[in-house]
């Protein structure tokens, strides 16, 4: 696909605020540093107390021209809040195949969790959503372990024992990892056909390279790209906290990671969406933003949205100088667009010349 028909969306998520009247200055300030697109969180804490404000904070991301996508932020667990759906149904936590339970995570098979996820969408429907984006399904390893994982709890071993005919193991095998795709492909399959019933498009980010820790990574995207009711799928090829000499350069490593994303994309006929990390960036390292920024687009990426907007300030995990993280977003993504604006003035000049 050439860049006039994929055209260029850059943007960024933003949470930590609900206050209408500061919203709008925020929103106004991503559209004057050349943004399209904003991925607005709907948490639990969210839907229960500031529904009606989320209504009016979509409404004003639109009016200033922003695109909306809505993130079902930590409603079964991490990345983001706890789960708080667990309070309610206690029996639908993850368990660990050593017994363990985990505190946070509800576990994908649960159907009560899966009717309240239906709920969930019905939420985002009501605030004004069109595009969910589904961040970073999680079915986790044990820390420092590798091989107990989850979810083992008894509805997921009555369910593996019905398809693979022995009681689940405690180590992780084979078996366990294709029952594990297919969990989540199949949370997917039922989350994604409800919400395109209403209309909505669908957009999933997975974290780069192997499965590793949370069961689906890069490696293992395609067990879910063939869904019809999955529009977008995309990675998150976060370079700070690797070292150095095992990437290369932040370069080398989103260009990888990008391009190894777009391919799976592209072979699917699915979009795609790439992340620059701008949360937790130390001081003195915010001009790999830039680098980075540059390598997705190299690698073909056309939607590049940064983690978080002003440096992810509102978080304990914020950019060590926020203000200086932003300008340098701005000035990123800037340079991405004229990139972009020279691309096209040279396919059209090349078919003039023909």
């Amino acid at each position: 696909m050439d860049h006039i028909n994929r055209p260029l969306i850059l943007g960024a998520a933003y949470h930590g605020n609900r206050m209408p009247h500061h919203a709008y200055e925020d929103m106004r300030d991503m559209m004057r540093n050349g943004m399209d697109l904003v991925v607005h969180m709907l948490s639990h804490t969210d839907w229960d107390r500031h529904l009606n404000k989320m209504k009016e904070i979509i409404g004003i991301s639109t009016d200033v021209g922003l695109e909306s996508w809505v993130d079902n932020w930590g409603l079964g667990g991490p990345p983001g809040d706890k789960s708080h759906f667990l309070a309610y149904h206690p029996e639908a936590h993850q368990y660990y195949s050593n017994g363990d339970m985990d505190h946070v995570r509800a576990c994908l098979n649960s159907e009560a969790f899966r009717g309240w996820v239906h709920e969930w969408i019905d939420a985002v429907e009501f605030i004004g959503g069109r595009t969910i984006f589904w961040d970073e399904p999680h079915l986790p390893l044990l820390r420092g372990n590798g091989k107990v994982y989850a979810c083992a709890c008894p509805r997921c071993r009555e369910l593996f024992r019905a398809k693979y005919g022995y009681d689940m193991p405690e180590e992780i095998n084979g078996d366990v990892s294709a029952f594990r795709l297919d969990t989540i492909r199949d949370y997917f399959s039922d989350v994604t056909a409800y919400s395109a019933g209403k209309g909505m498009k669908n957009v999933v980010c997975v974290m780069p390279g192997e499965a590793g820790q949370y069961g689906i990574g890069i490696s293992t995207l395609d067990s879910i790209c063939a869904l019809p009711t999955l529009d977008n799928i995309g990675s998150d090829p976060y370079w700070l906290g690797h070292p150095m000499e095992k990437i290369g350069s932040p370069y080398e490593f989103v260009y990888s990671r990008t391009k190894q994303t777009i391919d799976i994309a592209d072979h699917y006929g699915k979009d795609h969406n790439i992340w620059i990390q701008t949360y937790s960036t130390p001081r003195g390292r915010e001009e790999e933003i830039v680098e980075a920024a540059a390598a997705a687009y190299d690698a073909g990426a056309r939607t590049i949205i940064a983690w978080g907007y002003y440096g992810s300030e509102s978080n304990d995990y914020a950019a060590k100088n926020p203000e200086k993280t932003w300008i340098v977003t701005g000035e990123a993504f800037r340079r991405v667009r004229e990139m972009e604006r020279s691309h096209i003035l040279e396919e059209r000049r090349a078919r003039v010349r023909k």
